[in-house]
């Protein structure tokens, strides 16, 4: 099998997945030439699954069938998506097998419109991962203040978490720290710690918030411009390495018991700017103990022209002052991902509740075509 970049970068300590999910990249053996290539999950949100199954006709027979039955709108979307994730997570288990558990796992993200309910989440998110039975898929839970809190139960419970929207590196570290809670519980009831976690911190997002702000991009700022992301996941990466250092005593019992660390996943990394490079949220972003879940059009991009070089930790101290710079810009960081968390849900919920009206439209004249009461 030939060696490529992917194969490269995690050599460097650090994971790509595939941030996409389709019926024809399930049947056509696309998702195993990507993991021939070197891809090592799988992510999805309910953004993918309303492109793959309401912008496509892929689905439509089987949801024809499905409302004969009379199943209602909600029960379709519930059966194709496990059968999506659990058909992909099938084909990823040599991988959870050969990494010993470390990659191989697919994501599902639990009802978005669940947000702010944690109790509601924390049962999704047990039902799901009960459903699905396999040992490499992941729960996705949005990391409001809420879905923190479901974060520390579900891991409590043994559930496998992906924790997204993650945007601040405070943010990030009340859901690493909800990791640690939940391990800690299990700990005390002498339970096995063998429960995975990621972290995921979304990054081209900022930049774009960021780079409006820097009105014309000219002046004494023009330097931050395009800088805002990676400088912020650097400073991410460096809070993960301290939570998750042995010289911390209460991380060091756990990890002397078979915990593993939650590594950061960096998400929203396809470049929405056509004036950067093409890879920058890839190349930049290379690190030990890291994952990077990439779409489709940027991991080949990477694949043809990207270099995998250990980038995380380089400029750390320019990168504070760059960021501590944005103060004087007049823009407020903690308040620009602030914002982009609650846009990140609302875009959730919107892509959710898009694709339950079209399953309803699709599902018309076959059976109910109920759509589920928000």
């Amino acid at each position: 099998m030939e060696t490529t970049v992917l194969h490269r970068t995690a050599q460097l300590g650090q994971s790509l997945w595939l941030d996409s999910i389709s019926r024809k990249l399930l049947l056509t053996g696309g998702l195993e030439e990507w993991i021939d290539k070197g891809a090592l999950g799988v992510t999805t949100n309910p953004a993918i699954f309303e492109q793959a199954i309401a912008g496509t006709t892929d689905y439509d027979e089987e949801i024809r069938r499905l409302a004969e039955e009379g199943k209602s709108a909600a029960e379709v979307y519930e059966r194709l998506t496990l059968r999506e994730v659990g058909t992909a997570a099938d084909a990823l288990r040599p991988v959870y097998d050969r990494t010993g558990g470390l990659d191989g796992y697919v994501s599902l993200e639990v009802n978005p419109l669940l947000a702010a309910d944690a109790a509601s989440t924390v049962s999704e998110a047990r039902r799901l991962f009960s459903a699905l039975s396999r040992p490499n898929v992941m729960i996705k839970i949005p990391a409001t203040p809420e879905g923190i809190a479901a974060v520390a139960t579900c891991v409590a419970d043994g559930v496998n978490v992906n924790a997204t929207l993650i945007f601040s590196t405070k943010q990030y570290a009340s859901v690493a720290r909800a990791y640690i809670e939940g391990l800690r519980q299990r700990a005390e009831k002498g339970l096995p710690l063998a429960v995975a976690s990621v972290a995921s911190v979304f990054v081209s997002r900022i930049d774009s918030a960021v780079d409006a702000l820097l009105a014309g991009g000219e002046g004494a700022f023009a330097d931050l411009k395009g800088r805002a992301a990676i400088d912020n996941t650097r400073m991410t990466y460096a809070e993960f390495k301290r939570i998750f250092s042995t010289d911390d005593a209460g991380w060091r019992s756990l990890f002397e018991k078979g915990a593993r660390v939650q590594r950061p996943l960096w998400a929203s990394t396809g470049t929405k700017n056509p004036a950067y490079s093409d890879v920058l949220y890839v190349e930049s972003l290379i690190g030990k103990d890291t994952v990077n879940t990439v779409p489709p059009a940027t991991l080949s991009a990477f694949l043809e022209h990207g270099k995998a070089e250990p980038r995380l930790e380089e400029d750390g101290e320019f990168a504070r002052l760059r960021l501590a710079r944005l103060a004087e810009a007049g823009i407020d960081l903690d308040a620009v991902c602030a914002n982009l968390l609650k846009e990140g849900v609302e875009a959730f919920n919107v892509a959710f509740e898009g694709l339950m009206k079209s399953l309803a439209k699709k599902m018309e004249g076959h059976g109910t075509g109920e759509t589920p009461k928000s």
